[in-house]
């Protein structure tokens, strides 16, 4: 039976083994092996591979609802498997024979830690790499890795450039460190590399990458590659968030029914403040996908019509994108603070939904104040830092 992400009724069925698998996706910091045969044998890594490279070259969009569903079974499962699926679009924004060598992986599937923490220094023909990353999402089923790199003579600090380099995981070293109370089945650990070299053609400066004018961008007609990275990066990475409090909501309304109040004698779904409590969630998750939607149809116009995506509006996604994490979390919140004490046994999925809801606003792309603070200095025509992540 196919497992085509395409398929309404087959997607429910692979979220709920998400769901059956994901205590032991938490016991592994990893993905279990099933999910990985799972989710590379759908389909969804094509999901933004360009065609000439056997992929669908959809519209950039079409992955954020497969993750937001995805993670009504498992979060952390989601986020893994959106970001893998995200860095296929990563790397056809690389050169052609980046692409060329990288996409004969079947599946390609890539970390990319992009803090510049990795430093290049120039040799012929490209650049000596030494570093070491973290929060590498999804390394453990990795079979190459991208890497942020500040690279340029030590000598000359003018000519310093920060940069995208790819290297197959062979070139790096993995260190066990992902030992988090939430979002473990990631198993982002870190990643080492010592004076490994790597080759001009992947290397992509990130400055091309940010503002969707990288070197992939050029060879292809489709739309879907001209998407700016912030962006880009920031919205897949809020569905997580999203689909968990979607599921909370669900989960607690299904509760009300059945959940006798001790010393009331009551059922939950009998008290006016439970009722409200839920009316109050389901409001604040339609507002959530409203601005998404809003945010999502702006870019996606802007693109397709062949235009430039500017500053302000890249910095005013990143403020969505940190807006939907923060709203998602006090919806969870909300809900689970009227849920009883028997919700936060190990077991049970709403307090794993909020454990690992509150790591993922812990990611630097959803910082309120910067997000705010990028978002409102833009919008005033200010100028920000050459190094702000928008």
């Amino acid at each position: 039976m196919s497992t085509a992400f395409t398929d309404e009724a087959i997607n429910e069925e692979f979220v709920t083994r998400l769901a059956e698998r994901a205590a032991e996706a938490e016991r592994l910091r990893r993905l279990p092996d099933e999910t990985v045969a799972e989710f590379t044998a759908s389909g969804i890594c094509d999901l933004l591979r360009p065609a000439r490279f056997g992929g669908r070259e959809a519209p950039f969009p079409a992955i954020l609802d497969p993750v937001r569903r995805m993670a009504h079974g498992c979060a952390s499962s989601a986020w893994t498997i959106g970001f893998l699926a995200l860095h296929n679009w990563m790397l056809a924004l690389f050169d052609e024979r980046a692409q060329a060598e990288a996409f004969a992986s079947q599946p390609f599937l890539a970390p990319a830690p992009l803090a510049p923490t990795g430093r290049g220094l120039p040799a012929d023909g490209g650049i000596r790499l030494t570093g070491r990353w973290s929060w590498a999402t999804g390394v453990m089923h990795g079979n190459w890795v991208m890497v942020g790199a500040l690279c340029g003579p030590d000598d000359d600090l003018t000519k310093i450039w920060p940069a995208l380099a790819l290297l197959p995981i062979d070139d790096v070293t993995v260190e066990d460190v992902w030992h988090t109370d939430g979002m473990r089945a990631t198993g982002s650990n870190d990643v080492v590399a010592t004076d490994v070299f790597v080759p001009g053609h992947r290397l992509v400066n990130v400055v091309d990458i940010y503002s969707g004018t990288a070197p992939g961008a050029a060879l292809y007609d489709s739309p879907t590659y001209r998407w700016p990275m912030v962006p880009a990066l920031a919205l897949l990475a809020a569905m997580p968030a999203l689909g968990a409090a979607e599921r909370v909501a669900e989960i607690y309304a299904e509760r009300l029914g059945t959940r006798v109040l001790a010393y009331e004698g009551a059922t939950q779904k009998d008290k006016p403040m439970a009722q409200a409590r839920l009316a109050e969630a389901e409001v604040r998750l339609r507002a959530l996908r409203a601005l998404l939607a809003d945010t999502v149809g702006e870019i996606e116009g802007l693109v397709t019509a062949g235009e430039a995506v500017s500053k302000p509006v890249r910095a005013a996604a990143r403020m969505t994108a940190a807006h939907i994490v923060r709203e998602s979390r006090a919806v969870i919140g909300l809900l689970l603070e009227a849920s009883g004490a028997s919700a936060h046994f190990v077991d049970h999925p709403l307090q794993r939904f909020k454990r690992d809801v509150d790591v993922i606003t812990g990611h630097v792309v959803f910082d309120y104040d910067t997000s705010r603070e990028l978002a409102g200095a833009l919008k005033l025509g200010m100028k920000v830092p050459r190094t702000a992540m928008v």
